[in-house]
């Protein structure tokens, strides 16, 4: 499955040709994420557990105060507990 998560004023969702499947709000800076499936696959339970799964990857980026990368590739279901591979935009 592709998913990643966006910074939603970089428009890479669309640019990408994902399908937005929601949009999530950092707790504690309160920067927006977008995530995006690749339409074929879109899943929208699965979009629901990889947000939780960003608040919990948003929250330790604050705790090691870094910052949040422009985008993050999001785990499949069966890769939840693994933090995922992370990309940042230069």
């Amino acid at each position: 499955m592709i998913a990643i998560a966006a910074k939603k004023e970089r428009n890479l969702i669309v640019s990408l040709g994902l399908r937005e499947m929601g949009v999530l709000r950092c707790d504690t800076c309160g920067e927006e994420f977008v995530i995006g499936h690749s339409p074929e696959i879109a899943d929208r339970k699965a979009a629901e557990k990889q947000a939780h799964w960003l608040e919990k990857v948003l929250a330790d980026d604050h705790e090691r105060q870094k910052k949040h990368d422009e985008r993050i590739e999001l785990p499949n279901s069966a890769e939840r507990g693994d933090r995922g591979q992370e990309t940042r935009s230069a």
